[in-house]
Parts: structure tokens; sequence; C-alpha cells
């Protein structure tokens, strides 16, 4: 049997996790002294209340490799065959710390790492794609064949309401914060070979920045791969939520637009209010 397993960051809900039987190895969050694990035992809200109250930016850590050895180690004198999805290697060293796991725990044979080249839901349509796979019973090789194919086809973005939680974090510059904060500039936020790059900036209020976002998404929404597509925030009003997703139903194109809370880590450094679309380009 072909298990699969992914850091936090993938941002997919508690439901889709259990359906599939995905395994979430959780990365780290600290909050000055005190350090919580990604959907564990810290919150998105509590999050930002702390950086609000602090003035200062969460920080957050990969999973360790005691954890990876454990996470790995529960299909050790089993059959089974594991595939991990982590988080981009030019964002965090989880994928290395599980790649030293497998040496350690001598299970290269039934174990790989993927390194996902993306984040939060970019990684979870990824995810999400194995753990169909191998319900259907299909091959470790067939599953890893597909990834590799799509890996490159997933389209991840987002728009930002706030700069103040990349500024604090050292991700944008002074200036560009307070410009964003006096003209409302929000910017859109493409992942592109693993790395975060700054596209198209948009003005005005964030409710409508973000349909004039899945609007320009638009004429490649509409030749991706028709299974499913993620609208995924973190803590935008559910009015902004449901006008994005009604959008998309009525385009009458999806099997399943699924909606999921971005984690604690991802929202550590995008702030709240952040909104973004993701799918795999082509049908």
């Amino acid at each position: 049997m072909v298990k699969i397993m992914a850091d936090s960051t993938c941002d997919l809900s508690y439901g889709m996790v259990q359906d599939y039987g995905i395994t979430i190895v959780p990365l780290h969050i600290v909050l000055g002294e005190k350090e919580y694990l990604d959907g564990v035992d810290i919150t998105p809200d509590k999050i930002y209340r702390w950086s609000d109250e602090h003035n200062d930016t969460p920080k957050t850590s990969a999973v360790g490799l005691r954890e990876a050895i454990e996470a790995i180690e529960v299909i050790k004198d089993t059959n089974d065959e594991l595939i991990i999805f982590t988080i981009s290697e030019k964002m965090s060293v989880t994928a290395n710390a599980f790649r030293i796991a497998v040496e350690e725990t001598g299970l290269e044979s039934q174990v790989t790492v993927v390194d996902s080249e993306n984040l939060s839901t970019g990684i979870g349509l990824l995810v999400m794609e194995a753990a169909v796979m191998a319900r259907q019973g299909k091959s470790k090789k067939a599953i890893l064949a597909h990834i590799d194919e799509i890996k490159s086809k997933v389209r991840a973005s987002f728009v930002v309401d706030t700069l103040t939680y990349l500024h604090r974090g050292g991700r944008c510059t002074g200036l560009a914060a307070v410009a964003g904060g006096v003209l409302k500039l929000h910017p859109m936020i493409v992942v592109e070979h693993g790395a975060m790059s700054a596209g198209k900036k948009y003005r005005g209020k964030m409710e409508h920045v973000i349909m004039e976002y899945v609007k320009d998404l638009e004429e490649s929404i509409k030749t991706a791969k028709k299974d499913r597509i993620f609208i995924t925030h973190s803590g935008c009003p559910s009015s902004v939520v449901s006008q994005v997703y009604n959008y998309l139903v009525k385009l009458d194109y999806f099997e399943e637009v699924i909606v999921t809370r971005a984690g604690g880590v991802i929202s550590s450094h995008c702030g709240p209010g952040t909104l973004g679309v993701l799918f795999i380009e082509g049908n």
C-alpha cells in the first residue's frame, strides 16, 4: 500500500486529510519565547493577536530531524511505501530533514521525498493527486511519474491585504510597506520555480481587488485541470470568500471548488486578509 504524507503547509482541510488517510507533520511557529506546532496547538487568529500586540513578526521553523524520523518509522517492518510532500526547498529545510531521516532509518527503498516547489494548497493539489491515485491502488512509481509530469503545471498565486507581515519578516522594503498602506496597493504574489515573486499590483478596497485578481486568472482557469480548484485564504470575510466561490462555481467548469483556511505557517508570513486561487494548468 502507498501512503501519503505532507507537512502542514499544504493547508488541506481536516476533512480532506481524514477522508484520504493523509498524514500531516507540523512545522513550528515561534511567538517570542514560546514554540507551537502548526495546526496542533496554535491558530492563525492567535498568531495575529500576538503579532499586533508585540509589533513583531512570528517566526517559523522546519520539521525537526527527530520528528521526521518518528513520522517515517510508522512504515518500518511493513510492506507499505510512503511518498512525502514538502514545502519548497527554497523556503524551508523541511525536505532535507526528511531526506536525512530516510537515510537514518534505512528506508530508502520504501520512502520518497518530493520537493513540491510550492506552498499552501499549491502543495495540496499535488498531495490530492497522489492520494487519489493511492486510493485507486496505483503503484508508487506510477504516482511519482504523474507528480513529476504535473508539478511544474501547478499555478499558485495570492493577493495580500496588508504588507505589514511581509515587511516585519523582511520580505519587502519599508518603502513598499508604507506605499502599500498609503496607496492601498495589494500585490499579487506568484510562486514560480519554488520561490515567491511579486506580480501585478492592485489598488483599492480588498473585496474589489480580490475579484479583479480572480477575473485576471479566468483565461488560465478555463484551461485548467477540471477536477479541483482551491480558494485558500488567511482570514478573509465570509462574504468575500463566498463571492469568489460563487464566481468559480458559475463558470461551470470544475468538479470541485474547494475552500480552505491557510494554516499557521502561511498565515504568519502573509498576514490576515490574504486570498489565493490555486489550480493545475492543462485539461
